[in-house]
């Protein structure tokens, strides 16, 4: 599990920490967890899983079968006042459905959060990876095209901070590790406005990614065409996909200088 360890303090509430770290273990690839997959996913004991478990179920947060636990809806409103504060789900959807209309490919939205992207919204047609894409899924923000061009925004020191937080690994036989190989790669992504990553998150799946600023000219998010290495070339993507993503992310900063 990813994230931050917070430095300890007088009004560090430990419980607190310990039962989001419990929400927390849940994601797309492990939905359903057991009392003692949660104790090892957040290093708890299994007395003190059950307790924050069973006091999440209470509250409504969790459900359980018996013997495996899983989130509920509810746990959604935890995130829902950023989210409608943010207002940026609700702007950037209509235009990723006309896009996944247009291109017939998967769509996604997302911010940076840490070292990591995370989905704010997305429209997909097919599934092209090994994991279930949903809201809130997270990846590391040096392999994918979104992620390229949200570091690219940033100066080079706090990149050096967000690729110390979470050095890059070969998630792929292609992944672009070394470090200075990778700078040379987002100053690329930031002289020419979007970037393309061939098969460096998961074997076969290219994406092509592109900024979205908001009305004082800041990257506030990045806005994604993917597809899959057997079903469309290099070339398509940068000859075809990318010029409607660009026009997709235009008009989505139009809008959002009216938010």
């Amino acid at each position: 599990m990813s994230g931050e360890s917070p430095e300890p303090s007088s009004e560090f509430v430990q419980s607190l920490a310990r039962g989001l770290g419990v929400i927390r273990a849940f994601d797309a690839e492990h939905p359903s967890l057991t009392l003692s997959d949660v104790a090892r996913r957040t290093d708890l004991t299994r007395a003190a899983a059950r307790r924050f478990l069973h006091t999440l179920q209470a509250l409504g947060y969790v459900r359980s079968d018996g013997r495996a636990f899983a989130l509920t809806p509810k746990v959604l409103e935890l995130g829902f006042s950023y989210l409608s504060a943010l207002s940026l789900p609700e702007v950037v959807q209509p235009h990723l459905e006309a896009l996944s209309r247009e291109v017939d490919e998967s769509v996604s939205a997302a911010v940076l959060a840490g070292a990591e992207v995370v989905y704010v919204a997305r429209v997909p047609t097919r599934r092209i990876m090994s994991v279930r894409i949903t809201i809130g899924t997270r990846f590391p923000a040096y392999a994918t095209s979104m992620g390229r061009v949200l570091l690219a925004a940033l100066p080079d020191a706090a990149v050096a901070d967000i690729l110390t937080l979470l050095p890059p690994e070969p998630l792929t036989d292609r992944t672009l590790t070394d470090p200075e190989a990778l700078a040379a790669e987002l100053a690329q992504v930031r002289a020419q406005g979007w970037s393309l990553v061939d098969g460096e998150l998961e074997p076969g799946l290219r994406s092509v990614g592109a900024p979205v600023r908001d009305r004082t000219g800041t990257v506030v998010a990045a806005v994604n065409i993917s597809t899959s290495a057997t079903r469309d070339t290099v070339d398509r993507v940068r000859e075809t996909y990318l010029p409607a993503l660009l026009a997709t992310t235009r008009a989505i900063e139009a809008d959002l200088r009216l938010v």
